[in-house]
């Protein structure tokens, strides 16, 4: 089963082109002392400078260091230490108690007079990084990488529904066994494994994966790509032979523009989902064998260019 697992998760196409390579650094790192229990010291930061999504912004990331449970809030850039106070109220001390020690980069938040009076009058320890060495809040970094790539997977071409995903990008990870604790970090706080639908895996013939490779590139360019022998597992199905003239069927149609009083859409080709490079601009009048996904597209983003039928 474990080795079942590997093999699923290193082959999986969406991992392997949106995750982000770690490699270990040289020299040794003086480690923040375990704590006791759930919830006794937290780790924050922010994830920001990210798409407008419900008025949203950025996102608070809250990390437990004992069990690795993360907590994921969506909020504003402009939001204040208040604001901070009343996110962590709400979501960590009405839920999990108050934490003895809290470790934070030195954001203006974390380093303001409110901050530091609350964690004074509260007794809470307040653990700031060092300049320059972000290892020190290591841990909800990497958390907020995992997040990151979820979203990128999952939100739509617009990426204006990236908040809609956060919940359950959220559950994703604490569901998910940690390298350090080797157990689920919902596990580690509640003593149970959450409730989720049993999959069966039925077996079937599976594709045999085609690479066209036409431009050369320097082999440090390139990362080793594990195909999946899992049975019945989705994989984009390589493009067809062609031998006389090239025929292309539309997948979706993914944004408009008005280039010179012309309307224009962004075709998404079947086949090619996972290739955004092989999305092209295409015009109004090559599209008239698919107005279902034309008038589908209309009804997603109405404020987008279209025809002046449409916009009257």
């Amino acid at each position: 089963m474990t080795q079942f697992i590997k093999d699923y998760v290193s082959s999986c196409q969406q991992c392997s082109r949106n995750k982000n390579i770690h490699h270990m650094k040289f020299g040794l790192l003086k480690p923040l002392p375990i704590p006791n229990g759930p919830w006794i010291c937290a780790s924050i930061d922010f994830i920001t400078q990210l798409p407008l999504s419900n008025s949203f912004d950025s996102i608070l990331v809250i990390v437990d260091r004992f069990s690795k449970m993360a907590v994921s809030i969506p909020t504003m850039s402009s939001i204040t230490s208040l604001d901070l106070a009343h996110l962590f109220i709400k979501n960590i001390f009405s839920k999990h108690d108050l934490p003895s020690s809290i470790v934070s980069d030195r954001g203006s938040l974390f380093v303001s007079s409110f901050w530091t009076n609350l964690f004074q009058k509260l007794k809470i320890s307040r653990d700031l990084s060092t300049t320059y060495h972000p290892e020190t809040d290591g841990q909800t970094e990497r958390v907020d990488q995992i997040l990151v790539q979820y979203l990128q997977i999952y939100f739509s071409y617009h990426q204006d529904d990236w908040n809609t995903w956060l919940p359950l990008a959220e559950f994703s990870y604490n569901n998910s066994d940690h390298s350090s604790t080797k157990q689920l970090p919902f596990f580690t706080v509640y003593g149970r494994n959450p409730q989720i639908d049993s999959v069966h895996i039925s077996r079937h013939s599976f594709w045999k994966v085609i690479n066209k490779t036409t431009i050369i590139f320097h082999i440090s360019l390139f990362e080793p790509v594990k195909t999946s022998k899992v049975p019945n597992r989705h994989q984009e199905p390589p493009p067809p032979i062609i031998i006389e003239e090239e025929e292309w069927e539309v997948s979706q149609i993914l944004d408009s523009k008005l280039k010179r009083g012309k309307l224009w859409y962004l075709v998404e080709w079947k086949g090619y989902s996972q290739d955004p490079e092989r999305s092209t601009w295409e015009p109004t009048e090559s599209l008239n064998h698919c107005p279902e996904l034309v008038k589908y597209f209309r009804s997603l983003y109405p404020e987008n260019p279209g025809p002046i039928s449409s916009r009257a």
